[in-house]
Parts: C-alpha cells; sequence; structure tokens
C-alpha cells in the first residue's frame, strides 16, 4: 500500500486544504519515516508565521555540496559490479529524476586517515634518504583506486569540482622523519611547493583537474596518521615564499585555500592573510566544526570580505542517528555554514562498508560513517546521504545565497539558481507542526513541515 502523504497524517482538517502544484516540495522526516521523498503540497489556512524571501540580496556563489572520496571510498567501489557501481555512481552523481546530484568532491594528496596505511608520492627505500629534486615522485598506489574511480565520476559528471587536501608531505621532509606528526622542515618547504605542483600536474595528465588545493588538511591536529603540525606563520611563508611563486611559474589555476581546520582558530587564517606576501596567492579559508561556533567563518569573511569561504569537512559517527545527525548537519552545516559564506558543504565521506575499514593506526578513524555502506552489492544510504541531497540536488553550482529571515526554531536558507528557480531548505526544531508561509515577490505558499523534519521547497 503506497505510504500517505506526511500531511494526511498532521492535518486534522484535511477537508479544507487542497493541492498547489506551483512549488515543489521534497521531505525527510525522520519520524514518518519519510527519506527524501517528493510529497504534495498543501495549501493550509491560517499559516502563523512568514517567511520572506527577497532575491535581490544576494550573497556569496555556491560551488557546490558533496563528499570527501577517499582512497577507502574508492575501494569500496571497486569491489562492486561493474553495473551496480556505475548505478550508484549514476545516483550520487548523474542529473535524472533519481539522482542526488553531488557536485563537488573533496581528495586527499596521497594517504588520508582513511586509507590501510599511509603513504606520499614520494616516499623513499632509504629511511635516512632525501629527494629534493622530487625524482621518485609518483602517483602510486592513487592509480589503483582513486585516480579509476574518478574518471568514471567525471564521465558521469563532467563538471565536477575538485579540492584537494594533503594530510601529510613525505617524511623525508619532516623533522620526525614519521608520516604522523612533525613538522616541514624550512630547508624543504621549495622542494614541498615543487611536489604539490607535480601532484597537479600529474592529475591533469589523467584528466582529472584540481579546481583548489588547501595547505594542509587540520594543521592544528598532529595527532593523526598521516598528519603534519603547520603553525599559521609557516603556512602564510610557505604559500608566500614558494608555493604561490611555484603555481605562478608553472602556470597553475588551481585556488590555494587556507586553514581547513576547526571553527574555533578564526586568528590562524586571519594571521595567514595578513601576511602581505602570502595574501595575493591566496583565494580563501576552508573550516571544519569539530570546535567552535559556525559563526567564526563570518569573522574571517568580515575581515578580508574579498576572500572566499568554503566548508570542507564533518563526520558521522556510526552507526550514525537520523533524527539527531540530520537536525544537527543541517542547522549547522547546509544552513549555518552557507548563511555564514560557505561556498561548499563537503561531509566526510562518500562510502564505508559494514567493518569501517580501511583506515591508518596511531588516530585512523574507525568509527567514520560513509554517506553510504557499501556491502557486496548491497547499498545502504546513511543520514550524510540525505542531508547533503537536500541541497545538492537543487542548488545548482552558480547558485548565488538570497536573503531570508531568521527564524526561531525554523532555521533556513535560500537560494536563486542560475534557471532563476529559488530553493528554500529549512529545519523544524521544534516539536510540533509548523505551518508558514513562504512569501517572495507576489507569490505566497501556504506550507508546513512536521516536528524534527528537513524540507525544500523549489519554485519558479
Amino acid at each position: 500500500m503506497k505510504r500517505l502523504s506526511y500531511i494526511l497524517l498532521l492535518i486534522t482538517c484535511i477537508a479544507c486544504a487542497k493541492p498547489k502544484q506551483e512549488i515543489e516540495f521534497w521531505l525527510t522526516d525522520p519520524n514518518q519515516p519519510i527519506l527524501f521523498e517528493k510529497q504534495d503540497v498543501y495549501f493550509i489556512s491560517e499559516s502563523e508565521q512568514s517567511l520572506a524571501i527577497d532575491s535581490e540580496i544576494i550573497y556569496q556563489e555556491m560551488d557546490g555540496f558533496g563528499f570527501t572520496l577517499s582512497q577507502g571510498s574508492a575501494q569500496h567501489l571497486l569491489g562492486m559490479s561493474d553495473s551496480a557501481r556505475l548505478d550508484l555512481l549514476k545516483e550520487l552523481f548523474g542529473d535524472d529524476e533519481k539522482s542526488i546530484r553531488i557536485s563537488y568532491l573533496r581528495l586527499s594528496v596521497a594517504a588520508s586517515d582513511l586509507n590501510e596505511y599511509p603513504f606520499s608520492y614520494n616516499d623513499l627505500s632509504d629511511s635516512l634518504g632525501v629527494d629534493p629534486e622530487l625524482e621518485f615522485f609518483t602517483l602510486g598506489p592513487d592509480t589503483l583506486d582513486v585516480i579509476p574511480i574518478l574518471k568514471e565520476i567525471i564521465s558521469i559528471n563532467p563538471k565536477i569540482q575538485l579540492m584537494a587536501s594533503p594530510w601529510s608531505p613525505p617524511s623525508w621532509m619532516k623533522d620526525n622523519r614519521d608520516t604522523r606528526g612533525g613538522s616541514l622542515l624550512e630547508e624543504y618547504e621549495a622542494s614541498y611547493a615543487q611536489y604539490l605542483v607535480k601532484y597537479i600536474k600529474a592529475m591533469k595528465a589523467q584528466g582529472i583537474t584540481i579546481h583548489a588545493l588547501t595547505i594542509q588538511n587540520e594543521p592544528l591536529h598532529p595527532g593523526n596518521n598521516p598528519s603534519l603540525l603547520m603553525l599559521p606563520e609557516q603556512q602564510a611563508r610557505f604559500i608566500g615564499q614558494h608555493l604561490g611563486p611555484a603555481f605562478e611559474e608553472a602556470g597553475i589555476q588551481t585556488k590555494i585555500v587556507i586553514y581547513d581546520h576547526n571553527a574555533d582558530r578564526p586568528d590562524y587564517p586571519i594571521t595567514v592573510l595578513e601576511d602581505s606576501l602570502a595574501y595575493p596567492y591566496i583565494d580563501g579559508s576552508a573550516f571544519h566544526l569539530y570546535g567552535g561556533k559556525i559563526e567564526a567563518l563570518s569573522e574571517v569573511h568580515q575581515a578580508f570580505p574579498d576572500k572566499n569561504i568554503y566548508f570542507t569537512e564533518q563526520w558521522i559517527g556510526a552507526p550514525g542517528n537520523l533524527p539527531g545527525d540530520l537536525a544537527w548537519h543541517t542547522k549547522n552545516l547546509i544552513i549555518g555554514a552557507t548563511r555564514n559564506w560557505a561556498k561548499t558543504v563537503l561531509e566526510w565521506n562518500l562510502t564505508s562498508n559494514p567493518t569501517l575499514t580501511p583506515h591508518t593506526d596511531r588516530g585512523g578513524c574507525d568509527r567514520c560513517l560513509g554517506a553510504v555502506t557499501i556491502d557486496g552489492e548491497e547499498v545502504t544510504r546513511n543520514p550524510a546521504y540525505y542531508i547533503i541531497a537536500h541541497a545538492s540536488k537543487f542548488v545548482d553550482p552558480g547558485s548565488v545565497r538570497i536573503d531570508s529571515p531568521e527564524i526561531s526554531n525554523l532555521p533556513n536558507v535560500a537560494f536563486l539558481r542560475p534557471d532563476r528557480k529559488r530553493v528554500l531548505i529549512a529545519l523544524n526544531e521544534s516539536s510540533e507542526l509548523q505551518a508558514f508561509q513562504i512569501k517572495e515577490g507576489s507569490k505566497v505558499f501556504d506550507v508546513s513541515l512536521p516536528a524534527g523534519s528537513v524540507g525544500t521547497w523549489i519554485w519558479d
């Protein structure tokens, strides 16, 4: 029996409701459950509050919504049959009615902590050796998993944008000669800049364009494996004296993005941006939210309004909790990050398997739950899938955030797409159904949203 629309279960006076077709509505309601499904929209009389959209007030342009494609994620996908993998990749990255239309991916430069083991693109067999001329550079293990999967994704969505983030330089460049922790030796900063140049060129030779590069994943967290401690003064020096000039000399257009860590230290990107040598090369700053408040992104924007803001990572711990995860991530990331100038919202990470492997030793994440779990040919969609889908399916790259009011218990964000359609995403934080009017110019839509649910509305 076909599931009844949520509105039939929640509106007591259904006799006074009538369908309206001018606005499209998609709902995730964990209490039903309704999992990212298109719903009928009904006229609800006596709406108690108004949500007025103003498409004349424009904020940042959006680059996209998505996930990180770790090496582990690529391995999970390669373990599927070709036909099952193609079906899943079309669902994730395609452009049809059944797709969630992911438009942005983050990659690790060499290994992240969701690898079987740490590696760089310039590892040496001699534990005491060095290679400042990078004669032994190779994309190595990435040619076996990440690059083949990326090529399949690009064949489905040629416009997908890619950001890359290193977890560690080659260990011979570091003061502790270890993949975990330590700092980049100043004497190898020029070599490390060339290492990143080689990475971008090598990926380009594979038909893969890296649109943006963050300097270091979580530069204040040297306890992961791999990882690196990089203080803001060194990041500024590295960009201003080495990486920026190296990109310029090589004709590389990849955007340089700084920080890539928690919102509790807005002073870090501000310090880097205050460096006169580094400043001209920097496109913007990237953030996670394992500490601090999302409003810190606006603090950096206000200090340097000509530089961009990106939100690049947030994990969900296994086994996941859809009601709690949906509410927190939608409020703080899909709505909160974009209302605080973020051009991207990326979750960590694309896939997991039932055993949450692979991951490295000495700090690799053993509880990171992917957007989907792949078990052979079986696919389970997890909270991050629905969180991102509410934005990625409808907010096209090139959309701009437009003005919408802050309403108690109804956090929301609105966008104007390149095709001039409007998109509104809202969360009902209250314990009761909320009825309200969406107003934009002469258009008025009377709608409602169940308690604890997320809705996306789209209209011309």
